[in-house]
């Protein structure tokens, strides 16, 4: 299975930002973890990250074409407020995780409000980073059942 994970603004700042919030582990600790579970798996993973929203758009969008058979995404700040990845994530019809480190309910207000959670079929939060481990094992999941 072609998986392909997203991340948002300040995702590659982990370990650097909010340590209290987002932990110690770096943004390549979460590559190294992701690309462990594909390899367990038997799915070949790619991981993207931009801090620029058409970027995020434009792999969306790209992944309607390139064969990716679902998404994994932690929108970042843009969770909150992008109604244009909601409406490319919508356009895309393969299973879609949304994720995020923090629990979001638990968190300012802004950060409850998810406009992108919507066009997903599931949202983790709260797990820390096994929740991209666990969106990816939702969307094997829901491959299987296809």
């Amino acid at each position: 299975m072609k998986l392909l994970v997203i991340n948002g603004p300040n995702l590659n700042f982990l370990g650097i930002r909010e340590k209290e919030v987002y932990g110690t582990q770096d943004y390549d600790y979460l590559l190294n973890l992701i690309g462990k579970k594909g390899q367990e798996c038997g799915a070949v993973i790619e991981v993207f990250q931009s801090n620029h929203e058409g970027a995020v758009i434009d792999r969306i969008q790209d992944a309607y074409f390139d064969g990716t058979e679902g998404i994994v995404i932690n929108p970042g700040a843009y969770t909150h407020y992008s109604y244009a990845i909601h409406d490319a994530l919508a356009s895309v019809t393969v299973p879609k995780v949304e994720v995020h480190i923090s629990d979001i309910t638990q968190r300012e207000e802004f950060r409850k409000v998810s406009v992108t959670a919507p066009a997903c079929d599931k949202q983790i939060y709260g797990h820390g980073l096994n929740g991209y481990l666990e969106a990816i094992d939702v969307i094997l999941e829901m491959g299987k059942e296809k």
